[in-house]
């Protein structure tokens, strides 16, 4: 294994390890633990294996227009919640600053009732890194918002990214939607 591959590997093992350090903080009750993911979908969705008719072959009607990319924003409590955003496009920083400003207000009051402070797990999206995002993390950690970056190319950790598998490759693989507000 290279130098660069060992480094990745570290790297994971202690996101691992530190994940499951905050899932131990989460069940004593000491922290609220929040999965945050983007996922993206389109009026046509990829064609995957299904079953026909012997003799016939599988088609599909493409609509008009392929449309613009539909962007979802999820935020999911393991068995307690799932709220979520959508936008045409992807997510601006400034339209995703305004969503994580409206879940540090929600983290305060937790905070203020509770004691706990709530912690983002999110990837490693562009927008998380962002100036514009940068500029307010230490407002959002006054409130009791804290974040933990998941290591590139683990997935598995984040709790959405099966929903979001779950969604594009069986709830909605292979059909075509007029418009946008169909695909929503």
């Amino acid at each position: 294994m290279s130098l660069k591959g060992k480094r990745q590997e570290q790297e994971f093992l202690k996101k691992k390890s530190a994940r499951e350090m905050l899932k131990r903080y989460e069940e004593e009750g000491y922290i609220q633990l929040k999965y945050l993911d983007e996922a993206g979908f389109c009026l046509w969705s990829p064609v995957s294996y299904s079953y026909v008719k012997k003799g016939e072959q599988k088609g599909i009607n493409q609509t008009k227009k392929r449309g613009k990319r539909l962007s979802i924003l999820g935020i999911c409590q393991d068995k307690e919640s799932f709220q979520y955003g959508l936008k045409l496009g992807g997510f601006p920083s400034k339209s995703y600053r305004k969503i994580l400003d409206g879940q540090a207000n929600k983290a305060e009051e937790n905070f203020i009732k509770t004691g706990q402070l709530t912690v983002r797990v999110l990837d490693n999206y562009a927008v998380h890194k962002s100036q514009e995002v940068k500029k307010h993390l230490e407002k959002w950690r006054n409130k009791g918002l804290e974040f933990f970056g998941i290591s590139a190319y683990s997935p598995e950790v984040n709790l959405l990214e099966p929903e979001w598998h779950q969604l594009k490759n069986h709830e909605i693989a292979g059909r075509m939607f007029e418009d946008e507000y169909d695909l929503a």
